[in-house]
């Protein structure tokens, strides 16, 4: 066994990551106590990341057309049809659609083929989602797309500010961190601001739940009160910043009295008042702000609200002081080093640079060859997909995302899609949505077969090592795109033959006329010249990395000098916006979208490891207690909610964080794991007009009972070679469930759109007027005939189960809704011993319909992931008196490996105490 050093490719944390490899695969994965990031610390999904692997369902030959054909054909195929499109419809025809999953490697030859030269400007990234509004805000204040800060600072703040993050579920490594920063030093406070009360309040000493939308009142009413209470800099902003008469005059354009502007963002004034006085008291703060800031119609407004504040204090460029923008993607911030946002050049210029244009064009010639960039920027992702529809651009490349399901208008990107003549996919799984719009299909490599770097939220560059070769035929994002580029005729500009060439290129340029006047912050020419064994063995590094900083930059602007003309900071007036996608009659809810601890972007990783699919299995819809009374919703019955462009169907979740008015879904549920829960559907493309951001977080919704008249359960062996389409197409909801060596199928359908007279059934709908034949249902529809069943009189409920000939478990059934489902961890189990040929022991065969042994109850929905402790079990030990985190650890394990069930785990004791505690209500009778 060897152990090699590798990058989690999940969130924008950047964990170091050990794995284990044996008999060419990697068997084990643990933190890397040597990475600077998590110092060995690993979430859930970085510790699972082992079990994501292998070739079974991954693209492992190119297509064209549908038909399998050898690598030559596919790339001349790319070549010829790419050249077809320009020759015919002009330069700006062809485009890219490209990913924070990509290697900056993968990024860098991408940016330099399609802006370089092939000349369209008309590439972007699906960074534009999540942070493109903190790249504006950055550059409008900075000068450059800087995030000043770096981890530790989270240890050597006196005040860390939450802002639109969930840290608990998103960063979840970099919360551990800042908790033990807390437990460290009893003196940092923590302030989360967000409008759900989610597993990051654990640890907040004031929470503000604040409504929807009003991050900016918020930020510009505290820059008013610091004024007001000399609470200022001046000495700071008189040295190091421009603008702030106008942006305090903008301030206190509305009324700034903290009534007002509590009343405004819907919070409590004295609280407000205590986190003004707080942030203002305080020299070393740092605000961590994410998403919920970014994916706004002023998200842009909202970044220099908060950097306003930042800057107003002299709170930047100390030891625990900044704004601190935190990604969500492993290379969003290396895209963006390298030009790949459509408004940028490479290494950090962007086509409004002075001398930029011709910079890069000197420095990509050849003797042969000249680029031919663009004048200007290109479209941003949402306005690209118009284009398409348009029918203006002709050719599209995608790289590693699926803007099918994570775009606003869903439907329209499809359409758009569907249209156009020529579509290309590089991806690595072969159940994309995407591969179903593409004419030609080129296998990529995926995590621990790619090789390159990528940089974290804190600007720290790593490497992301090749540990297994790719499956059968998959190449590289870099190999694949240089291929084309030689087939197209720019080889000479393309004739890498590893990632580090690429690497040290993008370094010299980095380095390139950097200097004077002309000064760029993004320099990285320090690791310029690394040969192929430094640069395997490169350690994490932070830029700027150049000759006046060999081992990096923990953090920016330390000498008050800035990225600007002058050198002094910007300050913007901000004035606050309410969300575009206004609330009405027919649509009177907010609702808010996201990720969830447990899954990744469209799970095409995370959906590979089933004991990631526990924590929530099924798509869902969170919404206030009040509101669920109100609305005809219960707990674990089906909702759909109705927005722009289409519909989602979830379980209701209800929630008392949540705020009255407003429901949040998670954003991972693509037509792969069910066909009515692409979030997408729900939102309207309303942009931020300087990032080109699209508003994620405000949509508007109505949410109605889905009235079914029958739910079902079905268990189907991987290797039974059943398709979904069967039942999937007469379900009005279906979802699919990995769980190892079998699949779980919850389906729902019949009954009637509104209520009527009759027998209101388990699911919330009405009985249909006769029960359904299931056994009928099973027999046509399933390779092996039911063996067993049995039916419950009193409900008509039905379980059975297919075996075949050799006494191996094929496929499990249960009629009635999910609630009443047995262990499905003993059933899963049941399926491994059939996938390893063996039949069902004599008490297993017994016991099937059961879906138990005796002593193997159902433990409930898994609260702690790592070592799978279900929800049941953690509050049968609270109530036997293990009623702390500690206890619980003991006796069952959960909580003691990435600690990301902690907040959960607490939130169920104090429950479980407040349920002991209450007394019974005495009731007088009145005559």
């Amino acid at each position: 066994m060897r152990e090699a050093r590798t990058t989690c490719p999940y969130c924008g944390v950047g964990c170091g990551v050990l794995a284990s490899i044996e008999n060419g695969e990697i068997v084990d994965v643990q933190g890397d106590p040597e990475h600077p990031a998590n110092f060995g610390r690993l979430c859930v999904k970085g510790s699972a990341l082992h079990e994501t692997l292998g070739s079974h369902g991954r693209l492992t030959r190119p297509r064209v057309d549908g038909v399998e054909v050898d690598w030559e054909t596919a790339l001349a195929t790319v070549a010829e049809r790419l050249t077809a499109v320009q020759a015919t419809r002009g330069r700006q025809a062809v485009a890219a659609y490209l990913s924070g999953q990509l290697l900056t490697e993968d990024y860098y030859v991408a940016n330099k083929l399609f802006k370089g030269f092939l000349g369209t400007p008309h590439l972007d990234t699906n960074s534009r989602l999540c942070m493109a509004s903190a790249v504006a805000a950055h550059k409008r204040a900075f000068g450059a797309d800087a995030v000043p800060c770096s981890y530790e600072d989270l240890e050597e703040a006196e005040l860390v500010v939450l802002v639109g993050s969930n840290l608990a579920w998103n960063h979840p490594v970099l919360y551990q961190r800042l908790k033990v920063a807390k437990q460290r030093n009893p003196l940092l406070r923590v302030v989360v601001i967000d409008p759900r009360v989610t597993d990051t309040c654990e640890i907040a000493d004031l929470y503000l739940g604040l409504k929807p939308g009003s991050d900016a009142r918020l930020f510009t009413g505290l820059l008013a009160w610091m004024a007001k209470r000399n609470k200022l800099d001046r000495v700071y902003l008189e040295a190091h910043a421009q603008g702030f008469e106008e942006a305090l005059a903008a301030a206190r354009e509305q009324d700034a009295s903290v009534e007002a502007i509590a009343a405004d963002c819907d919070v409590d004034s004295e609280r407000l008042e205590t986190f003004f006085y707080w942030f203002a008291s305080h020299l070393h703060v740092v605000t961590l702000f994410s998403q919920g800031v970014n994916q706004s119609t002023s998200g842009t407004d909202k970044g220099n609200a908060i950097i306003n504040c930042h800057l107003a204090g002299g709170k930047i460029g100390l030891p625990g002081a900044g704004p601190f923008s935190i990604t969500g993607q492993p290379n969003a911030m290396g895209g963006r080093e390298v030009g790949g946002l459509a408004n940028q050049l490479a290494a950090h210029m962007d086509y409004d640079t002075p001398g930029a244009r011709d910079r890069v064009t000197r420095f990509w010639s050849t003797e042969r060859l000249v680029p031919c960039l663009p004048d200007g920027p290109g479209h941003k992702a949402v306005a690209l997909f118009e284009a398409i529809e348009r029918g203006e651009v002709q050719a599209l490349w995608i790289m590693a995302t699926n803007p099918a399901v994570s775009l606003p208008r869903a439907d329209r990107v499809r359409a758009a899609l569907e249209k156009c003549p020529l579509v290309i996919v590089s991806e690595c799984m072969a159940d994309a949505d995407l591969l179903a719009y593409a004419d030609i299909v080129l296998p990529a490599s995926s995590w621990s077969e790619k090789d390159g770097t990528v940089t974290n939220s804190e600007r720290r560059i790593s490497r992301q090592r090749g540990l297994l070769p790719p499956p059968g035929e998959a190449r590289h994002d870099w190999w694949i795109v240089c291929e084309v580029a030689k087939r197209l005729g720019f080889g000479e500009a393309f004739d890498y033959t590893r990632p580090s060439e690429i690497f040290d290129e993008h370094a010299r340029l980095s380095g390139f006329e950097n200097e004077g006047e002309s000064r760029r912050l993004f320099d990285i020419s320090g690791l310029a010249g690394l040969d192929r064994a430094a640069y395997d063995a490169l350690a994490p590094i932070q830029w700027p990395v150049n000759a006046s900083a060999p081992h990096g930059t923990a953090r920016l602007f330390t000498d008050g000098r800035f990225a600007t003309p002058d050198g002094r900071a910007r300050m913007l007036p901000v004035r606050p916006r309410p969300p575009a996608q206004a609330l009405d009659d027919a649509r009177p809810l907010r609702l808010n979208t996201g990720r969830i601890r447990d899954q990744w972007h469209t799970m095409t990783r995370t959906g590979r490891a089933p004991r990631l699919m526990n924590h929530r299995a099924e798509p869902f819809i969170e919404i206030a207690p009040e509101d669920a009374a109100e609305l005809g919703v219960a707990e674990h019955t089906l909702a759909r909610l109705n927005g722009a462009g289409g519909s989602y169907i979830g379980r209701v979740r209800v929630s008392r964080g949540q705020r009255r008015g407003e429901v949040f879904v998670p954003m991972h549920w693509s037509r792969h794991f069910s066909a009515t829960a692409g979030m997408g559907a729900l939102l309207e493309a309303h942009l931020d007009p300087v990032s080109g951001q699209p508003e994620s977080k405000h949509g508007a919704v109505a949410l109605e009972p889905l009235r079914v008249g029958w739910e079902a359960t079905l268990l189907v062996a991987d290797d039974l070679g059943v398709a979904q389409a069967a039942w999937c197409d007469e379900s009005r909801y279906w979802a699919r469930i990995p769980l190892g060596d079998c699949q779980r199928w919850q389906l729902a359908g019949g009954g009637v759109e509104r209520p009527s007279s009759g027998v209101e059934s388990a699911c919330g709908g009405v009985k249909e007027k006769a029960e359904r034949d299931w056994l009928a249902w099973l027999e046509a529809e399933l390779p092996v005939a039911p063996t067993l069943w049995c039916t419950d009189p009193a409900s008509g409920r039905l379980r059975a189960a297919g075996v075949d000939e050799a006494g191996r478990l094929r496929w499990w059934f249960m009629s009635g809704p999910p609630r009443e489902l047995p262990n499905l961890a003993w059933l899963a189990a049941r399926f491994g011993e059939a996938a390893c040929g063996e039949g069902l022991a004599p008490p297993h065969r017994r016991r099937l319909l059961a879906g138990c042994d005796d002593g193997a109850a159902n433990q409930g929905p898994v609260v702690c992931s790592c070592h799978q402790v279900g929800q049941r079990a953690i509050l049968g030990a609270i109530r036997e008196g293990d009623d702390s985190v500690e206890a619980l650890g003991a006796r069952l394990a959960c909580g003691t490996q990435c600690g990301s069930c902690i907040p959960e785990l607490k939130s169920l004791i104090e429950e479980e105490r407040a349920h002991a505690s209450a007394e019974p209500t005495e009731v007088t009778a009145v005559a």
